[in-house]
């Protein structure tokens, strides 16, 4: 089994069981929470299905449509700052939740973006969020916004760097 598959495995194992419990609570408490509690989480699936499906095709595609060459080349291993520059810069722009930018990092690392260039990019993702900038503007205006960017704007290169630095052979 693949080492991904395996940590896939683990996390669905816990998760299975963390329900599970959840469940049990849920039916001994009574009243119907654990049937309310199902119907919640057949609401949320039925919402965000759609949207998993389309990052995975995304993460999919990138594997077999981008030249591994020239993901070596721009961002691999051998890209240094560029590749962690241009991790940061792709992070910051991915829209949505972790079920969108995840399964996309996961393809480009399969075919052969650096560590470095991807902990930038999650990084990013995380931290500076571009996409999110103007409901922050809205509803906690433009100083706030700048105040967090400005704080934010140098970890996921640094980030990236440290990955790269101590963790270029882990995969």
């Amino acid at each position: 089994m693949k080492k991904g598959n395996s940590n896939m495995l683990i996390a669905t194992i816990i998760m299975g069981v963390f329900a599970f419990v959840l469940l049990i609570i849920g039916y001994i408490k009574g009243g119907g929470e654990h049937i309310s509690g199902l119907k919640t989480a057949l609401d949320m699936v039925t919402g965000i299905l759609p949207l998993l499906i389309f990052a995975f095709i995304i993460a999919g595609m990138i594997q077999v449509l981008i030249p591994r060459e020239f993901l070596t080349k721009w961002v691999g291993a051998d890209s240094g700052m560029r590749g962690i520059f241009i991790g940061t810069i792709a992070g910051g722009l991915t829209p949505g939740g972790p079920y969108v930018s995840l399964p996309i990092a996961a393809g480009l690392m399969r075919s052969g973006a650096s560590m470095g260039t991807m902990v930038a990019f999650v990084t990013a993702w995380s931290l500076l969020a571009f996409g999110r900038i103007p409901m922050e503007v809205g509803i906690l205006g433009w100083r706030f916004t700048a105040i967090r960017l400005a704080c934010t704007f140098f970890f996921p290169p640094i980030a990236g760097l440290i990955a790269q630095l101590f963790f270029s052979g882990a995969k």
